[in-house]
């Protein structure tokens, strides 16, 4: 049942994407600043390994964002106060937030130290925390049990194909 409860236009979207940049650019300059020598790859392969991950996170982010704002018009749906299922959002409750999460993971890994192996485990605590005490309250508040039966059948932060209907 919707609510007549408008929802947050960027809910803690900004506050998520700054924090994440942030943290992704501190690592990238403890890396080129050669702070973190001791945790670098040194076997080549590896480091092809790192890098090529890398890669495709950052396309796979670039691509879920892609999806989520430009495709599948969220500014729509929050504007009309209707939940989005569908699309991208059919595999993930959070593609925007899953998006920088997996561009700024791809990111760290092109820098092939194990020390940045770190970042992305805060990213998705940060995100986990963040979505339980914010949106995922607006959203139950919002579209009662609509919400939880798509919260049941998609994952909050990585894309998955829905767990039965």
């Amino acid at each position: 049942m919707k609510n007549d409860k408008s929802l947050p236009v960027y809910g803690v979207g900004p506050i998520y994407g700054i924090f994440v940049f942030l943290i992704t650019a501190a690592g990238i300059v403890l890396y080129c600043t050669a702070l973190l020598k001791s945790g670098e790859a040194e076997n080549s392969a590896i480091k092809v390994i790192f890098i090529v991950s890398g890669a495709l996170l950052i396309a796979a982010g670039v691509a879920m964002w892609i999806t989520a704002v430009l495709v599948n018009r969220i500014d729509q749906s929050i504007k009309s106060n209707s939940l989005k299922t569908t699309g991208v959002y059919g595999i993930v409750r959070n593609p925007i937030y899953s998006a920088i999460m997996f561009a700024c993971t791809g990111a760290l890994l092109c820098c092939s130290n194990y020390w940045l192996l770190i970042a992305p485990v805060i990213f998705y605590v940060l995100l986990t925390v963040l979505m339980i005490f914010t949106e995922e309250k607006w959203l139950e508040s919002a579209f009662g049990e609509e919400y939880l039966a798509y919260c049941k059948r998609v994952n909050r932060g990585i894309p998955f194909f829905p767990r039965g209907k």
